[in-house]
């Protein structure tokens, strides 16, 4: 793995060849990933991994024409190969009008700012099982679990670099520590399985691993003799672990490509009230050891923090210059990118603010409904909004939660859903994408 300073540099040496090359423009990215995985079931080690890797990519463009090609190769001899192959490919590409570096009177000027996401300590492999076994221990010894499928514990680090020959160059690292525990409770046929797991920048932020484990362990007891429900239309709670989904269907309506594609289901929604005014979703880059942050964009812009949904509203695209420039419309510092292809535009850590009632004053008038732990499948079409997946989880029974369910189907459309969509007041940051515990009427459940 090179340096921060080391794939700066060469980063940079790599867009200087390109222009001697004959490019008008270019810019390089340098990703590396370095992690250490340590897994254990039964009690006993099962795996232990290491893996590194790096790569650099370099984008040319001479005209409106334009090709990236990428390596895993850092000798100097081999980075000069690529470029007179990525100039070459420029060279026959077809034109496009939208192709370019992001408008240079936009790229980040100022210091990078300190969002510490980067931490000192980088656990044994022998600090890893140990966590690991905890983990799984704590779990099998909930009382009901019968069987294991494993315990984890990782360490990781990642490093990015990007520079443009139109006057951008940065880089910032990250690190990454994380545990779980994977568990099945019963026997046979009847067997339920579930999980805990939590990831952070820093270790000391992370879960002790007896409550992951305890938590793994008790979430599979809990799923242990399921009933199916008749089919109906009745109001849906989604647990937080699943409720995030439901943003992350939000954001993937509102990327710039699938505007400029016409081919999403939020196309004529921009300053529409998709959601009740009670609902407010952030985007934020720059929080600090954020599972997401960034100090940048992947074309060199900076990040912010905003607003997506603002008291319901859709405030705008997320935009990366390509998009920006097909819309008429100016880049949002959303550009996401690896060192293959061009960019494409996503989300940083985005959170639904927390609603002012409780989960449980959520479903205190809830005569037959749902509460929604696990989503199983693929089936929502961010295209026309239509929303189909397999789920299980509990029956709500006049206001409590009275019995485990499986094998269901919950749909509805993704617009009506945001609509009738109620946030409780225990909104946590946990994962990259974070929603407090909801609430939707009117969805469609299909049973027994």
């Amino acid at each position: 793995m090179l340096s921060l300073d080391e794939a700066r540099t060469r980063a940079e040496d790599l867009v200087t060849a390109a222009r001697r090359a004959g490019a008008d423009a270019a810019d390089a990215v340098y990703v590396c990933n370095a992690s250490t995985n340590v897994s254990v079931r039964l009690g006993a080690l099962e795996d232990v991994e290491r893996s590194e890797g790096e790569e650099i990519g370099l984008r040319v463009f001479i005209g409106r024409r334009s090709a990236t090609i990428s390596a895993s190769d850092m000798n100097p001899a081999t980075l000069a190969t690529l470029v007179d192959r990525c100039a070459a490919m420029a060279r026959e590409a077809p034109e496009d009008p939208f192709a370019g570096l992001a408008p240079e009177d936009r790229l980040m000027r100022k210091r990078a700012p300190a969002l510490d996401l980067a931490d000192d300590e980088e656990p044994a492999p022998a600090a890893l099982r140990e966590r690991a076994l905890i983990a799984e221990a704590a779990a099998r010894g909930v009382p009901g679990i019968t069987n294991s499928e494993g315990g984890g514990a990782s360490s990781s680090r990642s490093q990015m670099a990007l520079v443009t020959s139109h006057g951008f160059a940065g880089c910032y690292a990250g690190t990454a520590h994380s545990t779980y525990a994977s568990v099945l409770a019963g026997s046979g046929a009847d067997m339920q399985r579930d999980y805990a797991s939590h990831s952070v920048r820093h270790l000391e932020d992370l879960d002790d691993a007896e409550s992951i484990g305890v938590r793994a362990g008790q979430r599979a007891v809990a799923r242990l003799n399921p009933i199916r429900v008749d089919s109906g239309v009745m109001p849906i709670i989604f647990d937080p672990r699943v409720a995030s989904s439901l943003i992350g269907h939000m954001m993937s309506g509102i990327v710039g490509p699938a505007i400029a594609r016409r081919s999403s289901f939020l196309l004529d929604a921009l300053g529409e009230a998709l959601f009740d005014s009670a609902v407010t979703i952030i985007d934020d880059p720059l929080r600090p050891r954020g599972l997401r942050s960034r100090p940048f964009d992947g074309e060199g812009l900076p990040t912010a923090r905003r607003a997506l949904i603002d008291r319901g509203v859709l405030t705008g695209w997320l935009l990366d210059s390509a998009s920006a420039r097909q819309l008429g419309l100016a880049p949002t510092g959303h550009a996401s990118r690896g060192a293959s292809g061009s960019p494409g535009a996503g989300v940083s850590n985005v959170h639904m603010e927390a609603g002012d009632i409780t989960p449980g004053d959520l479903m205190a008038d809830v005569k037959h409904g749902l509460y929604i732990t696990e989503l199983i499948g693929m089936g929502v079409n961010t295209v026309t909004g239509d929303y189909s997946r397999g789920a299980s989880g509990f029956l709500i029974e006049n206001g409590g939660v009275v019995q485990a369910v499986s094998e269901i189907t919950i749909a509805g459309h993704l617009r009506e859903m945001f609509r009738a969509l109620v946030p409780a007041n225990d909104l946590q940051f946990r994962y990259a994408v974070n929603a407090p515990t909801l609430r939707v009427d009117g969805m469609t459940v299909a049973g027994a």
